[in-house]
């Protein structure tokens, strides 16, 4: 398979390990942790232990006498399998005028978090790896890359029809295997209706009510469902903006699909033609171009909001990081216009500037304080955060 560099991942962990002696890369299974790791270790000494390898858990009977002599770069892939290393890793770390550093590998539950942040306090850095990025890629791969999705095999495959099977055997595997390895012990046909539904709620704001209905089950259950998704890194919650008005605002957050790939197979479409044609395709387009901008500017899902209220006047995105808070509109158009629902989230929020994202090819002022931004520009005109 094609090898696709990513060098704003590798240079963000080249800047953890100047500080931290110890790194995890967390991130869905398949996303491409062990690629990176690997194009990383690549010009330097390392020891690299796959902890799904029998003859690696062999080395690891006696962790401490396989370990403790290791002055180089230790990878430990799949670390979720052996979580008791994360009390000898901190031993290890804190050895003076050590040389060994640590990168982990791991998918992203909950339970890993909690014990490795538990035991490797102050000493380990998470670095979260999603699928390619828009500048991975580059810009003339945009429609692929919106319609397969960022999974490297899916992106990568042959054909559509190769690409679409690898991602309904990922649903499949993800669901039957993965998630009962971390723990999970709810059926499989459940959460793939579960998360079916939450295809079709793309872009929504999120309704307990709704889903528990639908499921004969309480708003609870229901609710770590959706937050179970959320902490395997396949779906994504934009949380609401609360501002000190009058007006009542939106309180529940915004769902969706973490990779538009899986949300086109979730929903049953196989071509791009079909995709043009369906409800969702506004709604799809918009988490795709949300996930893009937030790459560009270099801001993390905790400093990204949307803002509503329930009078109608919206904002899809508010980004806030110290002093900046910028705003962006999404319209799957060529030729957008402004709404009165810009102009009141402009004004209530205390904006300096709307950024509307639009489908066509040029940028251009709408009106004083709003501005119109070809997707395809994005990564010429839009600034990273500082």
């Amino acid at each position: 398979m094609i090898e696709i560099p990513r060098p704003h991942n590798l240079q963000d962990l080249a800047a953890l390990f100047e500080t931290f002696p110890i790194v995890a890369i967390l991130g869905a299974r398949q996303v491409g942790k062990t690629t990176l790791a690997r194009q990383f270790v690549r010009d330097q000494p390392h020891t690299w232990f796959d902890l799904e390898d029998p003859k690696a858990l062999a080395r690891l009977q006696e962790p401490h006498l396989a370990l403790s002599p290791l002055e180089d770069l230790i990878v430990l892939d799949e670390i979720q399998r052996m979580p008791e290393l994360f009390p000898l890793l901190r031993v290890l770390a804190d050895r003076p005028d050590s040389q060994a550093r640590f990168l982990l590998l791991g998918s992203a539950s909950p339970a890993l978090l909690k014990q490795s942040g538990e035991s490797l306090a102050g000493r380990i850095a998470y670095h979260e790896l999603s699928g390619f990025s828009l500048e991975e890629v580059g810009p003339d791969q945009a429609e692929r890359l919106w319609f397969r999705g960022g999974f490297p095999r899916s992106f990568l495959a042959a054909s559509l029809k190769s690409s679409r099977a690898w991602r309904e055997q990922f649903l499949r595997t993800f669901l039957e295997r993965d998630l009962p390895q971390l723990g999970v012990r709810i059926p499989a046909l459940t959460l793939r209706r579960f998360w079916t539904m939450l295809a079709h709620w793309h872009g929504q704001v999120w309704n307990a009510n709704e889903f528990a209905r639908s499921f004969g089950m309480n708003d609870t259950t229901i609710r770590r469902y959706l937050d179970l998704l959320t902490d395997a890194l396949v779906l994504h919650q934009l949380q609401p903006w609360q501002e000190n008005l009058r007006k009542r605002q939106v309180k529940s957050p915004k769902v969706y699909i973490a990779d538009s790939g899986l949300l086109h197979s979730l929903l049953d479409i196989d071509d791009p033609d079909r995709l043009q044609h369906h409800p969702k395709l506004g709604a799809s387009w918009e988490g795709f171009v949300i996930d893009a901008v937030l790459r560009q500017l270099g801001a993390r899902r905790d400093e990204a909001w949307f803002w509503a209220t329930h009078s109608g006047a919206e904002l899809d995105l508010l980004v806030q990081r110290g002093s900046q808070r910028l705003g962006f509109e999404i319209k799957r158009t060529a030729a957008p216009r402004t709404t009165k629902s810009m102009h009141s989230a402009r004004e209530s929020l205390g904006l300096d500037r709307i950024t509307v994202i639009h489908a066509g090819e040029e940028s251009f002022p709408l009106k004083e304080g709003i501005h119109a931004m070809a997707f395809t520009r994005i990564r010429s005109e839009l600034r990273p955060l500082e």
